[in-house]
């Protein structure tokens, strides 16, 4: 089955754009549009989409609440990639925080935007650009310090929890360290349920606002 993507912008021409892009892949279906956050909900649900390509600053409702929103009040809701136009906004940290599985500059290129939206629904979060490592590391708390102490990582599993902050994949995870791709998954499996993280993108900001892993 093709990835199912609903697009939500409030500029018609960032919409159609995105659209034509994906539309021209074989494995990529866009099922549905919206042009702010607070129309994501109801669509959302009728058209279960597998991604949401959702733009960060929108009118009525941003991109930070409707993921909130979709991720409380949605059963098993779809991946959200953040679309935005500044890589240093505050916006796409707070709605990486919020539950946001990657980040996507509207300026990308075609062939960009299509990985992104595969590796998204996939299961695999973006490498943050350095600017938002950087906000993340700012935010750090000792809060976040104490939790990573608390979670006892294995050497293994903090070996991975950093290449997940460098933005590799699984598969890259396992050539980088010579072992099978679900040996891998095991590992990140068990950073998540240390880290009580709701996945890759929630471990990674763990792990920058922890300092457990500096910005380059």
């Amino acid at each position: 089955m093709p990835v199912s993507v609903l697009l939500v912008d409030d500029e018609p021409l960032v919409r159609a754009g995105l659209r034509a892009v994906l539309e021209a892949q074989p494995d990529i279906k866009v099922v549905g549009e919206a042009g702010d956050g607070a129309a994501v909900i109801p669509l959302v649900r009728q058209l279960r989409p597998d991604v949401v390509a959702m733009d960060v600053r929108m009118p009525l409702m941003d991109g930070i609440e409707a993921t909130r929103v979709v991720l409380r009040t949605v059963p098993e809701p779809p991946k959200i990639l953040v679309v935005t136009t500044f890589e240093n906004d505050e916006y796409v940290y707070e709605a990486l925080r919020a539950g946001a599985d990657g980040f996507l500059l509207k300026r990308a290129r075609p062939a960009e935007i299509v990985h992104a939206v595969r590796l998204v629904a996939e299961g695999e979060s973006l490498l943050f650009p350095a600017a938002v490592r950087q906000l993340a590391a700012e935010y750090g708390t000792n809060k976040a310090r104490e939790a990573l102490k608390r979670a006892a990582l294995t050497e293994r599993e903090a070996t991975v929890l950093r290449l997940m902050a460098r933005g590799l994949t699984n598969a890259e995870i396992a050539d980088k360290l010579v072992v099978g791709v679900e040996t891998v998954k095991t590992h990140v499996s068990a950073v998540l349920a240390k880290l009580g993280a709701r996945d890759r993108t929630q471990a990674v900001i763990a792990a920058y606002e922890s300092g457990f892993v500096a910005p380059a």
